[in-house]
Parts: C-alpha cells; structure tokens; sequence
C-alpha cells in the first residue's frame, strides 16, 4: 500500500495554477462503502452451499472460528478466542468468545458451532469437503467444543477457510434453505444483510449489525453496497468522481492512473489466484489429449505475461508460491513445432481439417480479454478458429456444469491457505461437476491426492513429493489444463480509507469494519 496524496499534489501544483479536484467524500461514518466488482456477487444464499464470488459479502456478514493472518501465517483468532491439539493431532477443543449474538439475535455457543459444521458437513457440496477428517464434534461447555478426528489435519487452519467454515444459525428458520435463498442471512458478523436485486448493478447493501461483539465506538462504515460493473473503465470513473470507493482490480494503464491520482490509493500484492484454462476432457475435439497438449504448447504465456505489464506473474505448476505444494522452475513455455505436429498427428493443423474450439472467459475481465486475443492470434495459424465469449460468472458456471465449451478460463483461489484445494476441488474426480470444468475423471489421480490432506500434519516433505507429483500427472500426462499465470492483486481505492490491507487467503475481501472512514 502506498501514500501518494501529498508527492502526487505537489507535483501538479508545480505543472499548473490549482490541483484538479480530489474524489468528494462524505463526513466520517455516513458514507457506504462502495465496493465495484466487474460481475455479480451472489451465487449461492445458504453458508452451507457457497463457493464462489459472494466470499467478499459474506466475510462481512459471517464469521468462522479462526482467521489467516498474512504476516504471521498462521491462524488467529474470531470467534474462538483459543484452541489446542492432542499430541496426536486427532483432538482438537476450541474456546469461544463470549457475548456474541447472531443477527437473528441467538446466542453463538457450542452448540450453536456444533449444529452449523454439522449442517455444513452433511450438505456434501462447495467447500464441505474441509471437515472430511472430522468424525464427531462435542460440546464441552458453553463456551467450549471439540473436534475428534479419523486423521489428523490442521484444524485451526481448517476453521478459518473462506468457504464451509462459517458460523451460523441454523434455528433461524424451519425451513433454512428456502429462507436464505430469499437473501437472507444468519451470521454473527459486523454487517447485515438489508437489501439484494438480483441481477441489478446496485446488487447487495449491508448494514451494521448494532448488537456486533467488538462494538462501534470509533468511527466504522455503517453500510457496504457492492455494484456490478462490467466495463472496469467505467469503474475506475466512478471511483475518481466519489461513486465507488473501492475497485478490486485494474488493467495496467488504469492501475497507473490511479498510482498517480490525487485522492487515491493503490495496493499491489502478489496474491493465491491463479489464471486456470481448463480443457474439456470428456467429449468435443479436446477429448483428444494430442488437442489438448497442442493448445497447451501453442500460447505465448511469457508474451500474455509482458503484454500485462506487472498486474501478473507466470506461473508455476498448478499452485501458487507461498503455499506448501508448489513446484518452481515449471514456468509454460511456447513451442509452435509441437503443437503443430500433435495437431498433425491428430487429423488438424495446417493442411489437415479445420478446427473450431469454444472458449469461455469472465466478462469485464480485462486480462482474460488479453489472454483471448493472444490464444486466438497463437491458433490461426494452426487453423484453429476460436470462439470466445465473455460471460458472467453464474451463466458460465452453470454452461461449464453441462460442458459446453472446449476451454473454460477461470480463476482459482485456496478454501483455506493450503494447496489442497487447488487438485481436490478442480482435478478430482467429481460427477456432477462443480468446479472441475475439466471433467478429469482419474482414479490414479484421485488416490494420490487422498493422502494428502494427512501428510500435511504428519510429513510435509512427503505432501511436497505428491503435490509435485500430481502437477506432472494433471499438466503433462493429462494436459488438463494451462496455467497462464498468477495474479497481482491490484486494488484502487479513495484516499480517505484508513487501514485497508490485503489477505491473500480472503480474494478480493475487505474486512471494512477494520477500516476508518475519513472526512
């Protein structure tokens, strides 16, 4: 995060009579914060269920038992306020914090946590899977429940993942499946949920929860709206004029913009997510794996990566550095040669029978747009046609669920800070799919990663040896997927905002009730 407010004026100053007006704000406090997203937030009402973009609302609306902390890199505490483990990591007994209410006005106790993790690990779907080593939770008190476990896992990791983590009441309603998907919400956290239009650009408000456990002494945003806006020009113009204050994420010449802006701040952090072009295994032309490798080969990733201009940072294997399980040096390299004689070989390529493929990609993603054109630009010449369509996030999930397209680009981020999630949620077999849009259905592969989740607690040398091995069977046995690069985290946001930093274990996330409103 950098200050530029004062350097940035004084510059101008100098280059012309007055500074051009600073972005209006309102007194401390009576302000939303406005947060501009480039596609819809909400895909999913129920905590039990969600996976997707709705994590920015919900870490403000829900609260888990623990939290990453980015600097220490370990877990901190939220609702729990400490936890211990058996020596051999299969118990594991948390104490709560005292004086929480949910939003419904019910007391958060032990049974309370019990009830909600036990909803969630019988839902079987989004991020469950989390609580698999979980075989019995018991209430010790009010204040006091522990986990036994069938393997040990890192359970105070477990309990601060950004998805089937949350602490909710499940006494809200008779029937709370159907009163979520009324928007509705059931959270303990310092927001509530006061208004949705489904599919309006003004989709979601938040308000402050007055009976919040930490209080509203000092100043706080007392409301979160959050927009959906595809055209991220329009976005950076709506936080120059005051409309926003808050864009999560900008192309590179409007990045430099707001870098120079007087009345902004940026932030610029490498980040967990990760560019994913997933290749249709199961039936099209990239049922072929000679297809599908030539894809592969046939993209310019360090060209992709240059013509980014630092909002990227290539990739290496399938998990991001920083995360036990990645493998460096692995950075995708082009080779035109081999991609054209796989097509060759295949019944393709120059002189063989056209080839059309069809891609998907998220509207409103500038370099998703960046990575279309070069992929095109790269397969033209192989005679390849590609078609792309920019979508937004709910309809090109549900058409990657019924496998209708060839490549299905993406962004993939952790549950929780570890690297499991990347192969156990995108790369395991899963019928239906839910978010492996590969459609990878490999028993090898499968067994592999089950050993995973134990070998982190009892061997992580021996978890880094699977992981590596699981890269080399899903990009080059399998050619299941490319992986582009890894995102910068490049944020805008008005200069009145006082303590925003960025987790990358939370994308896209801000924690605004750590935030101090300025006049």
């Amino acid at each position: 995060m950098r200050r530029r407010l004062a350097a940035a004026a004084a510059l101008v100053l100098l280059a012309a009579c007055s500074a051009p007006p600073e972005p209006p704000r309102a007194p401390s406090g009576e302000a939303p914060f406005v947060y501009v997203k480039n596609t819809d937030v909400i895909t999913e009402w129920d905590p039990s269920r969600s996976y997707s973009n709705e994590i920015i609302a919900f870490q403000n609306v829900y609260e888990t038992l623990t939290l990453w902390n980015p600097v220490t890199k370990k877990s901190a505490p939220r609702l729990a306020t400490s936890w211990r483990s058996s020596a051999d990591g299969r118990t594991w007994t948390f104490t709560l914090r005292s004086g929480v209410t949910f939003h419904t006005g019910r007391t958060l106790d032990a049974e309370a946590v019990k009830a909600s993790i036990e909803r969630t690990m019988k839902a079987k779907t989004g991020a469950s899977y989390i609580w698999d080593a979980v075989s019995s939770i018991r209430v010790e008190g009010p204040l006091a429940v522990t986990f036994a476990l069938k393997y040990p896992v890192p359970l105070d990791l477990v309990a601060s993942a950004g998805y089937a983590a949350y602490i909710y009441d499940t006494k809200a309603a008779p029937d709370l499946a159907k009163w979520f998907q009324q928007g509705r919400d059931a959270g303990s956290g310092p927001y509530t949920v006061t208004k949705w239009n489904k599919g309006k650009e003004d989709e979601l408000t938040l308000s402050a929860y007055e009976g919040y456990w930490d209080g509203w002494e000092r100043p706080h945003y007392n409301t979160i709206k959050y927009r959906a806006v595809p055209d991220p020009e329009r976005a950076y113009r709506m936080l120059q004029r005051g409309e926003a204050t808050f864009v999560d994420r900008l192309d590179h010449e409007l990045f430099a913009q707001a870098e120079a802006a007087p009345g902004l701040r940026t932030s610029d952090r490498p980040s967990f997510t990760t560019a994913m072009m997933l290749f249709n295994t199961a039936e099209g032309p990239m049922k072929d794996i000679r297809v599908r490798k030539a894809v592969q080969k046939a993209l310019d990733y360090q060209g992709v990566v240059q013509a980014l201009k630092g909002s990227v940072m290539p990739a290496s294997g399938v998990i991001p550095e920083g995360l036990l399980g990645h493998v460096p040096a692995r950075a995708p390299e082009q080779d035109v040669a081999t991609a054209t004689r796989l097509l060759q070989q295949a019944g393709y390529g120059p002189g063989g029978t056209p080839l059309r493929l069809r891609l998907t990609y998220g509207e409103g993603e500038a370099d998703e747009q960046v990575l279309v054109r070069r992929l095109r630009a790269a397969l033209q010449p192989l005679n390849i046609t590609l078609e792309a369509r920019g979508m937004n996030w709910n309809a090109q999930w549900e058409l990657g669920k019924q496998r209708g397209q060839d490549i299905f680009v993406m962004y993939w981020w952790p549950d929780y800070a570890d690297g499991y999630s990347y192969f156990g949620q995108v790369f395991r077999s899963a019928d239906p799919p839910v978010m492996n849009l590969s459609y990878l259905n490999d028993p090898r592969l499968d067994t592999m990663l089950d050993t995973v989740p134990e070998l982190t607690v009892t061997d992580k040398l021996a978890a880094q040896r699977v992981y590596e091995q699981a890269t080399t069977w899903v990009l080059d046995q399998r050619a299941a997927a490319a992986m582009p690069w890894v995102v910068r985290s490049r944020r805008a946001y008005l200069g009145g905002v006082q303590g925003y930093d960025d987790n990358p274990a939370y994308p896209d996330v801000v924690f605004v009730y750590d935030l101090r409103p300025s006049g």
